[in-house]
């Protein structure tokens, strides 16, 4: 195998060690954001979300129904909701 979780280290991103790349996948919560990511978060045209009013959720969900051929996608912010999505449809 290329890839192992390891508990300890940040979200997402890829390491090696004795030869052997990582990946931890075990949380959203324990990312650490880039500084990249601080400044389009801090840049972005926000809006409500709710009432479709939010342009960079509309943007995303868009691309992802066009990416999965699907004809409409759902943004949610944690895997916990696109679990409860998942088991509740």
């Amino acid at each position: 195998r290329k890839y192992r979780l390891v508990g300890s280290h940040v979200v997402g991103r890829a390491f090696s060690t004795n030869n052997r790349r990582i990946v931890d996948l075990r949380s959203d919560t324990v990312t650490q954001p880039t500084a990249a990511m601080l400044h389009a978060a801090t840049q972005a045209t926000t809006g409500d979300d709710v009432m479709g009013e939010d342009p960079t959720v509309t943007a995303l969900e868009h691309h992802a129904a066009e990416l999965f051929g699907k004809e409409r996608a759902l943004y949610v912010p944690t895997g916990t909701m696109a679990n409860m999505c998942a088991i509740l449809s």
